[in-house]
C-alpha cells in the first residue's frame, strides 16, 4: 500500500482544493476506500422516490448528483491513467453541466446509479493500487491545468464527500 504524501497545492489548481483539503487520509487508497463506504452508506438511505428530488428550481436531481459523481470519477481516473502512463497530451476539460443534462439519469433507478458509482470506484480503486510512487507523482495537463496523478486520487475521494455532503444538507 502507498504511503505518498499529500500533494502540495503546487500540483493541481487551486479549484480543486476544496476538494482536496477534504481528505485526511494520508493514503490514497485508503481515502478512496474509505470516502467510498461514506457515500455508499448515505447514497443507500435515500428511497427509490426520492431519485428525482430537486432542493430548488433549476438544481441538479438526486439521481444527476449521483451520475455526475461517477462520470467526474471516470474522466479523473482517465487523466490519472494517461499522466501515469507519461502521455504529455495536453486533455480537455470538460463541462458538467452539459454532461448532467445529458445524462438520462433521471429515466434510471436510484439503484442502478448506485451500482455504477460503486463500480466505478472499484475500478478507481485497483487503477490507483497499480500505480508505484513515480506514477503517482507524475504529472499532466487537462484543462489548461497542470495536474499530478496522486492530486486526482485525493481530488476524487473529496468530490465524492463534497457532494455527499450536499446530498445530506440539501437533499436528506
Amino acid at each position: 500500500m502507498q504511503h505518498v504524501q499529500s500533494p502540495s497545492e503546487t500540483e493541481y489548481a487551486p479549484f480543486f482544493g476544496r476538494y482536496i483539503d477534504r481528505v485526511t487520509d494520508q493514503d490514497i487508497v485508503s481515502a478512496l476506500r474509505s470516502s467510498h463506504e461514506v457515500l455508499l452508506a448515505l447514497l443507500r438511505t435515500f428511497p427509490e422516490a426520492k431519485g428525482g428530488h430537486r432542493y430548488a428550481e433549476g438544481k441538479w436531481s438526486v439521481k444527476e448528483v449521483i451520475q455526475h459523481i461517477t462520470d467526474t470519477e471516470r474522466i479523473m481516473s482517465y487523466r490519472a491513467l494517461r499522466f501515469a502512463r507519461k502521455d504529455a497530451t495536453a486533455l480537455p476539460g470538460f463541462e458538467e453541466d452539459d454532461y448532467a443534462a445529458s445524462s438520462n439519469a433521471d429515466r434510471r433507478s436510484l439503484a442502478d446509479l448506485i451500482t455504477e458509482f460503486e463500480v466505478v470506484r472499484t475500478s478507481t480503486i485497483l487503477l490507483f493500487e497499480s500505480f508505484n510512487d513515480e506514477m503517482l507523482k507524475a504529472q499532466g495537463t487537462a484543462n489548461g491545468k497542470a495536474m499530478s496523478v496522486r492530486a486526482i486520487g485525493y481530488m476524487i475521494a473529496g468530490h465524492g464527500l463534497h457532494h455527499g455532503q450536499v446530498l445530506e444538507e440539501r437533499y436528506g
